[in-house]
């Protein structure tokens, strides 16, 4: 199977896919396309060569993402003065870069369900060992929105699909819990959030990783 490499940091990143190429020496060397620039003769022939093997060159966003954990999440400046946060998965706190192609959006419902209490799927999710993805991925997805996956964007069973990130639960004075969400609606992204004791349908998918 193929394998990728991406090449730079910005939101729009080239990727090179090939087949028969040394990908240990590939990937440990440094800057592709400047060493392409710098020398062009050397390298020219050996990106021939890449391309005659079945490489392809894609543009596309990146895949990993870098989460600022200098600065925490702060409810406040969010959502206003009486939010704090509850509880949060420290191993999604320990996170400064989420791969998102290993991200699983899972709706935790067994066979014959159609919805789930949003608190018994929370206590699923931690019975799964899944790394919640917390709020602070979430903010950084809602301020870089070119970073998220374009496969978030579709429909689930026909229903605008509600991403959640259940690593950081908050709450309000009365006692109520709540998670942060993303979707895609009306050809723009939004957010919002949704109280664990109403019921949560397969369309309401929370963001996680397989524990590592």
């Amino acid at each position: 199977m193929s394998k990728p490499i991406t090449i730079g940091q910005s939101h729009n990143v080239i990727s090179i896919l090939a087949n028969n190429v040394n990908w240990d020496a590939l990937a440990n060397s440094g800057d592709i396309l400047q060493k392409i620039i710098d020398h062009p003769r050397e390298s020219g022939e050996q990106f021939t060569l890449f391309l005659n093997n079945g490489g392809n060159m894609i543009i596309g966003s990146p895949i990993i993402i870098s989460i600022d954990r200098t600065v925490p999440f702060d409810p406040v400046k969010l959502l206003g003065q009486v939010w704090t946060i509850e509880e949060q998965d420290e191993r999604s706190l320990a996170l400064t870069q989420v791969n998102l192609a290993n991200v699983r959006l899972e709706h935790m419902l067994k066979k014959g369900e159609d919805r789930i209490a949003g608190e018994e799927k929370l206590k699923r999710l931690k019975k799964a060992n899944h790394i919640r993805l917390d709020a602070k991925v979430f903010q950084t997805l809602w301020e870089n929105q070119a970073l998220i996956p374009e496969a978030w964007k579709q429909e689930t069973h026909g229903n605008t699909t509600y991403i959640f990130f259940d690593g950081t639960i908050l709450r309000i004075p009365d006692g109520n819990r709540y998670v942060l969400y993303l979707y895609w609606n009306d050809g723009r992204w939004g957010w919002d959030f949704y109280w664990l004791d109403r019921d949560w349908d397969s369309f309401v998918l929370s963001a996680v990783l397989a524990s590592i």
